[in-house]
């Protein structure tokens, strides 16, 4: 018995191992718009296993690691565990000032009066695509599947890169994008024929105009279009939309032939599909 305790003592005192850094990914620091910020590259697990493998891409608005990027990336990997989506390159975008680099102009007076910098979506999408995509493409290791995900102003900037710059990304994920903004003008934009990539949106509690918006955005779509709509108004705040539907939204846009979803709870709760799911 002394022996033992002798030996638990020793263990007690004995040194602990030095830490060692933990690294997830990789960051790259660009300019846009006139300031510097990250662009954050985590990699699959197994990605430096298999060099002859290539993975989709998300691009996650809002992506430092001071905002979105630890969340968005453990739910990704989390539904790539389960089967329910497609593991995936994930590239965080920092964003400084949200609603100047992730909203259009408005011509709402209370609107410029608040956001007074507001309105350079269009510069930050040329910035997208002109710079961080080609960087992406040119380093890693990309199956040509491109998703853009974003939440609230950065699902506004979603929606509006899908309608305007549709070939930019192969998929689109806006959950509960702020379509009250410039007084619905992005619902009520004229989309004509023609089938542009998957579209994934979301609505929870906002209510008002960023429901009507909402609601004119689905009446217009094109009969071709294929798009899953989640609606979650009595079940989710605007606050929890982002936890609660990016793996709903991955599930869609990344979808594997995983037969056992549906199991475990993990199916696509939308009002229409379209070609997925």
């Amino acid at each position: 018995m002394i022996g033992l305790l002798a030996a638990a003592a020793l263990a007690a005192t004995a040194p602990a191992p030095a830490p060692q850094p933990l690294v997830i990914g990789e960051t790259v620091t660009l300019e846009a718009l006139g300031q510097a910020r990250a662009v954050n590259i985590v990699l699959p697990p197994d990605y430096a296993k298999d060099p002859e493998k290539r993975w989709p891409v998300v691009y996650q608005l809002d992506g430092a690691m001071t905002q979105d990027l630890m969340m968005g990336t453990g739910l990704m990997r989390w539904g790539a565990l389960w089967g329910r989506s497609a593991d995936a390159i994930v590239v965080g975008i920092e964003t400084r000032d949200r609603q100047r680099e992730l909203l259009p102009p408005t011509g709402d007076a209370a609107e410029r009066k608040r956001w007074p910098t507001a309105g350079d979506s269009a510069a930050f999408r040329a910035w997208l695509a002109d710079t961080v995509k080609p960087m992406v493409e040119a380093r890693y290791r990309h199956d040509g599947r491109a998703i853009l995900v974003g939440e609230s102003a950065a699902g506004h900037f979603v929606v509006e890169t899908w309608a305007e710059a549709p070939g930019l990304f192969t998929g689109y994920a806006a959950i509960s994008p702020s379509l009250q903004w410039d007084i619905e003008a992005l619902s009520r934009k004229p989309l004509g024929e023609g089938q542009r990539p998957p579209l994934y949106l979301s609505l929870a509690d906002e209510g008002g105009a960023t429901e009507t918006g909402m609601e004119r955005l689905l009446a217009n779509l094109p009969a071709s279009q294929p798009y899953c709509f989640s609606d979650r108004r009595k079940e989710l705040r605007h606050a929890t939309a982002l936890h609660g539907l990016l793996p709903e939204a991955l599930q869609y846009l990344l979808p594997t032939k995983a037969d056992w979803l549906e199991e475990f709870g993990m199916v696509l709760r939308c009002e229409k599909r379209g070609g997925r799911g």
